[in-house]
This record gives structure tokens, C-alpha cells and sequence, in this order.
């Protein structure tokens, strides 16, 4: 058995396949990790979802922003914007299907074995790893539930920026969700920083990255991430990150988990 996991897909079925060609990738045995925006601005959304789906218990997907905002769009809580790819998701027979079982992936993925989680963007730097886990246990039961589509509407605000145990519900929803899908950089006690996307050292010097934040709380598991095509493939202290721009038609990332020593794979996306 094999752990692998893989960058932002966006809908780059091909590259993908070829990894898992070149790798050897046996469902049977093997497990594939994604971490999240495996659709949208490539061309190809719909069939990386119906294999990602296909795959049964050997994928192991967490949701990213574009999967939410699929959703949104898919239910009418949202509108699709300049640059989106889901017209084919979106008219496809089985959409409805494929929308249920997104709503059903989890927002992190933990492997005790080999102390390994998964988050689409990062981990909110201070909570620890139980407390992630049960925070977003939370929104997974808000997304799963009747309701699902009031917390759709959410999607677009990007405030409270600061966590509070005295948070109303959906605003818990929001900030758990944005801490998960959008974070990159924070500021004093922890604020996060929505207008930064460039790599670390373009930001002011009032923000760090969240992985360098000051007595951040989970540093004792790896935490394997995407989300951030600016900073690119990078292993630094306990965080890998695996989104290397293939949206920008640079590499699409893949590491085994389980070896001894990172593996590493990397193909073009054209």
C-alpha cells in the first residue's frame, strides 16, 4: 500500500492520470489524498470529479473553495464569475449526484498513522489539531444538513476574521470555513488576511505566513496543504505545500506520504 497525495487538480484530469500512470497508483491498495479545488478554471471539472467519485474509499478529498463554489452556483446561492469552467458540471446529468457527494467530503483528512492531516489552505493558527478537527466537524454537519444552502449563501463574506467561542452559528460556519479554504497570511492575534495572495515576503510587514505565525498551535503533526500557487511546492518545518501552479500551466505535484522520505512527481500542465 501507497499514500500519495496530490496538488490542485482545477480540472486538469490529464496531468493527473499521468501521475498516477507514472506512479504506478493501484486503487486496490493505494490511497490517493487531493487537497481540494480539484475543479474549475481547467478543462476538464467534470471529469475529475466523476473519477476522483469512482475511485470509492481510495480517494481521499478534502473540499477547497471552488468545490464550494460550485456548490453555491449549482444551487443558486451563488453566481459563476469571469474565468469559471463549470458549464459541463453543471449541465451534466449526474450534477445533482456529484453535488450530494461533495457536500458529504470532509473539510480535513487525519492519518494518525503516519501523523499526516490534510487541509484545502491551512490550519488556523491557534487551533490545535483536535480542535481543528471538531470545528470542522461542525461545518461538515452544517453543509450535510437541510439548511446547507443559507450557509451557500455565506460563501462571499469574509468576516469575522477573528475566532470567538461567542460567535453565532453562522458565523462560526463562515470563519471556520475561510480559515480552512481561503487562509494564507495573519496578522496581530491571529486576524486573517483576505487581500494577499503573492508569496512571502510581498506582504506588509504586519502579516506573516499562517505556517510562520508566532507559537502557532499545531506544529507536532505534518500538515499537507494547497490553495497557495504563489508560494508553490515548499516543505518547511512541519507543512508541505503541493499547489505548484498547474492552474498556470506550471506543475501539477505529487509526493508519497508513507516513505521514508517524501517522494516527489512532478508533470506539466499545458
Amino acid at each position: 500500500m501507497a499514500i500519495y497525495a496530490v496538488g490542485d487538480v482545477q480540472g486538469h484530469l490529464q496531468p493527473l492520470l499521468h501521475l498516477l500512470d507514472i506512479t504506478n497508483f493501484n486503487p486496490a491498495n493505494d490511497q490517493l489524498w487531493l487537497v481540494g479545488d480539484m475543479v474549475n478554471r481547467g478543462p476538464d471539472s467534470l471529469g475529475t470529479l466523476r473519477f476522483v467519485r469512482d475511485l470509492g474509499t481510495a480517494a481521499k478529498p478534502v473540499l477547497g473553495n471552488h468545490e464550494l463554489h460550485l456548490l453555491a452556483v449549482a444551487t443558486g446561492a451563488g453566481r459563476e464569475k469571469t474565468g469559471d469552467t463549470l458549464k459541463a458540471v453543471l449541465s451534466a446529468p449526474d450534477c445533482e449526484e456529484l453535488m450530494t457527494w461533495l457536500r458529504h467530503q470532509p473539510f480535513v483528512h487525519v492519518d494518525k498513522s503516519i501523523k499526516t492531516l490534510m487541509v484545502h489552505a491551512g490550519v488556523y493558527v491557534k487551533w490545535g489539531r483536535k480542535r481543528l478537527v471538531r470545528h470542522t466537524q461542525e461545518l461538515e454537519s452544517v453543509l450535510q444538513g437541510d439548511n446547507y444552502i443559507d450557509f451557500l449563501k455565506e460563501l462571499h463574506c469574509k468576516k469575522p476574521k477573528r475566532w470567538k467561542k461567542s460567535l453565532e452559528p453562522m458565523a462560526r460556519c463562515r470563519f471556520i470555513s475561510n480559515a480552512c479554504t481561503h487562509i494564507r497570511f495573519c496578522g496581530h492575534k491571529g486576524k486573517l488576511d483576505f487581500e494577499h495572495k503573492g508569496p512571502p515576503g510581498s506582504q506588509p510587514d504586519t502579516l506573516v505566513p499562517w505556517f510562520r505565525y508566532p507559537q502557532r498551535r499545531c506544529t507536532k503533526w505534518r500538515i499537507v496543504f494547497g490553495h497557495w500557487s504563489t508560494l508553490g511546492y515548499r516543505r518547511e518545518s512541519n507543512v508541505v505545500c503541493l499547489d505548484s501552479g498547474c492552474l498556470w500551466g506550471k506543475q501539477l505535484t505529487m509526493i508519497q506520504l508513507d516513505s521514508e522520505e517524501e517522494r516527489l512527481w512532478q508533470v506539466e500542465c499545458r
